[in-house]
Parts: C-alpha cells; sequence; structure tokens
C-alpha cells in the first residue's frame, strides 16, 4: 500500500510523492533519493522502496522538479535544488509523524542524499547505490550541449525519450558543488553499494567515496547489478542489504 503526497519545492512548485507504507511490525521510515533524470517510479526508486517497505520500513519516494508528476521547470532545478528539497521531505515526514531514519540515494541521488544528510531532520543513516564521488560526474550526460546551454543561457536537452531544458544555473550550480567536504563531515553511518559491472558510473566512484567517509562506513559490492537496477532481482537484493545493515541505526 502507499500514499500519495505533494509538498513545496524549496523554488516554490509542488512536487510529488508516494510513501510506500510498511509491512507487519514498524521498523522506521526513510526517503529515496532517485537519480538525475529518472524519478520516484523508475525501477530503483520504486522496487528498493516496495522491498523496504516488506522489511517495515515505510519509504517516500518522490519526483524532483518537472520530473514526472511533479511541478515546475526541470532545467529551474539544480544539485542545491535537490539537496535542499531532500531535507524539505525529511520534514515532511517528521511533519506527519515518521520521521525518516534513513535515506536512500541511487546515482546522482546517493550524493544528494549525502550531502542533505546533515540538514535532514531525524536522520540516523544513509545508504547509496552507484552514487558518483563528483556531482559533475553528471556532465558526460549533456557535454554535447553544454556549450550551447553556456553561450545562449539554455538549451533543449533530449534525454530519456523527452525533452528537457538545460539552464545555465543548473551547469554552473553542479560545477560548483563539491561532495568531498560533505563526505568527510558526514557524522551519520554510511553504506556505500556499487557494481563492479556498473557502465555509468565506474566503481570507482565508489572507492573514493568510501576511503573518504570516517567510520562507521560500510561497502558492498553489486555483482550482476547494472547501474539502474533493471536487472531481475537485483533492486530487490540491494534492498534487503539495506535493511539488514540499518536495522542497528534505525532502531537505536
Amino acid at each position: 500500500m502507499s500514499e500519495e503526497v505533494r509538498f513545496k519545492s524549496v523554488v516554490g512548485p509542488e512536487l510529488a510523492g508516494s510513501i510506500d507504507l510498511p509491512e507487519g511490525e514498524v521498523r522506521g521510515w526513510g526517503i529515496f533519493v532517485h537519480g538525475f533524470t529518472l524519478g520516484k517510479d523508475s525501477p530503483a526508486a520504486s522496487r528498493v522502496s516496495k522491498q523496504l517497505a516488506r522489511e517495515g520500513i515505510g519509504m517516500l519516494r518522490y519526483d524532483n522538479l518537472g520530473i514526472g508528476d511533479s511541478d515546475g521547470d526541470w532545467g529551474d532545478g539544480s544539485f542545491t535544488v535537490k539537496v535542499q528539497d531532500t531535507v524539505r521531505a525529511a520534514t515532511l515526514m517528521a511533519e506527519r509523524g515518521t520521521p525518516a531514519d534513513l535515506l536512500v540515494g541511487h546515482s546522482w541521488g546517493g550524493a544528494a542524499a549525502i550531502a542533505a544528510a546533515a540538514e535532514a531532520n531525524g536522520v540516523r543513516a544513509v545508504a547509496t547505490i552507484g552514487a558518483p564521488a563528483d556531482p559533475s560526474h553528471v556532465e558526460h550526460q549533456y557535454d554535447a550541449v553544454v556549450d550551447r546551454v553556456l553561450s545562449d543561457g539554455q538549451h533543449e536537452w533530449f534525454v530519456g525519450g523527452r525533452t528537457l531544458v538545460l539552464k545555465r544555473a543548473f551547469v554552473e550550480d553542479v560545477r560548483r558543488a563539491r561532495l568531498h567536504d560533505r563526505v568527510c563531515e558526514l557524522d551519520r553511518p554510511l553504506l556505500v553499494m556499487h557494481s563492479p559491472n556498473d557502465d555509468t558510473v565506474d566503481i570507482a566512484n565508489a572507492g573514493e567515496i568510501f576511503r573518504t567517509a570516517r567510520h562507521p562506513r560500510s561497502f558492498v559490492s553489486l555483482e550482476g547489478a547494472d547501474h539502474l537496477l533493471t536487472a531481475r532481482g537485483q533492486a530487490q537484493r540491494a534492498a534487503r542489504i539495506i535493511s539488514a545493515w540499518a536495522d542497528q541505526y534505525i532502531n537505536a
């Protein structure tokens, strides 16, 4: 079962979310932060969150600005906006009486989860799946249009079967983002998960994040998984690992 919710982005428009309600005994609550242009219904977001709910951990997953069911223009977002909206999601969870113990971030969302953890109300632990060590890693996805964006202020970008408008402020914000310091300063337990088969974000990124983080930190190799966790059973497997790892923190 799921509950539909909406809350305001830090830049104004409403964001759409689904809370996958926990089955059986409630062990805790969390937030799933999706990848760059993916959304709350992408395989990783949906399958990981639903499996965690089966394990007793209720999960909010939501669409970022201009994605899926959310309002606004994707191009008005940025890494900073994604981080701040994750904090707003945590505020929503706290206000409904189910504060989020856990942040789970996939791909670019993993970087955002780390960056948001210190400000997110009630978060006790962070897990990343296929996260880049530097948010600017995503620039290779739009490198064909980035010069036009910087010279003209914005430019259309066709990705994932749809057209998005990439804006100069977005590109500049991503280039300014520095995750290294956030990882160094993270005072939450961190689980880094990555597949050696990931051909979108190389597993070397996981090594860099893990080496930079302080204890308690853990690393799990998701061998056999692709970056988007579309292979049968891989998202559920990742969720079960997160569930077991997080148990001592969400029940503290």
